[in-house]
């Protein structure tokens, strides 16, 4: 069977890094590149961090480009309250060694959907959207040519987790998220509906930690750092891995099921704003424009995860 073809855009973040080490770990998937974007934290860092990630999986042959640094109309908004002053706060981490490319993220994607096979390659953002709503804003050539966009953003029955309404990732650049899914390319999305039920028990984490492998380290201490911050929200066993859920899909989608409806971002109301939404009961009449996941099996999920990641 032929690879899948992926350019990842990202804002890492632990839960971002993880998604990065499985798709790494996965002979299906082919990772043409990493985009960095400014959201966890600015994108000085989530660029330096996505080159860390990738020397951490033993692949600094891969091509990583910083991206925008700021949303398309808004002050950037980041979460250094949850992933720490770097992003990637636990473990310590060394400074990387792989070069950034000189090229811009946004340019990557637009010569990238360009030059490659139109429908065959895949766009997985992992943070807010402001990548690739450039990209398809710059050159709307591309949005046919995409694959599929496969993204962690939003929510519908889970609301909001950086305010009422919102998810974050969605909230941090509303414009950008409104232009690609308004774009008509091919969506699913993975909402916090999904993410939610993807939560990282001790049992869990400690099987990472037992792999004996660094990966299996960083990935145990990445997640006792940023799950405190839930475990005092929610009051939860653990802390959701939202990320790696785009990846999973990609590789056993069978793990998720959803339903394909209209998604609208609400970019007016200061009360709203971000919030994605979805309409699940469809009872809008709006035509359908994404695939809006809504449950996972968590444990086939987190055997996929920790079986890909003692590969490294």
């Amino acid at each position: 069977m032929a690879r899948r073809a992926i350019i990842i855009d990202t804002d890492p973040g632990q839960d971002d890094a993880v998604a990065i080490l499985l798709a790494l770990a996965s002979d299906e998937l082919e990772v043409l590149g990493v985009t960095a974007v400014a959201g966890n934290v600015p994108v000085a860092l989530t660029e330096r961090n996505a080159r860390i990630v990738c020397e951490l999986a033993g692949r600094p042959d891969i091509p990583v480009f910083a991206g925008c640094d700021r949303p398309i109309a808004r002050p950037l908004v980041t979460a250094e309250h949850v992933h720490g002053k770097t992003g990637l706060d636990g473990p310590a981490l060394p400074d990387p060694v792989m070069a950034l490319q000189t090229a811009h993220g946004v340019d990557f994607i637009i010569d990238t959907l360009r030059t490659r096979a139109p429908g065959t390659v895949t766009l997985c953002p992992l943070g807010p959207l402001t990548n690739i709503a450039t990209a398809f804003t710059r050159a709307p050539d591309i949005v046919p040519r995409v694959q599929e966009v496969v993204l962690m953003g939003g929510a519908y029955f889970e609301v909001g987790n950086i305010t009422p309404a919102a998810e974050f990732n969605i909230f941090v650049d509303p414009e950008a998220a409104q232009i690609v899914f308004r774009s008509g390319a091919p969506i699913t999305v993975m909402p916090l509906d999904v993410t939610h039920k993807a939560l990282t028990t001790h049992a869990r984490v400690e099987a990472f930690r037992a792999m004996g492998t660094e990966v299996g380290r960083m990935v145990a201490e990445w997640t006792d750092f940023f799950e405190r911050f839930d475990k005092e929200k929610y009051g939860s066993q653990g802390a959701p891995l939202h990320d790696p859920c785009v990846i999973a899909y990609l590789i056993r989608p069978e793990l998720f099921t959803g339903r394909h409806i209209n998604v609208e971002i609400e970019v007016a109301s200061e009360l709203t704003r971000g919030m994605t939404v979805a309409d699940w009961w469809r009872v809008s009449g709006r035509a359908p424009n994404a695939m809006f996941m809504g449950d996972i099996d968590a444990e086939g999920f987190f055997a996929l995860l920790t079986e890909r990641l003692a590969r490294l």
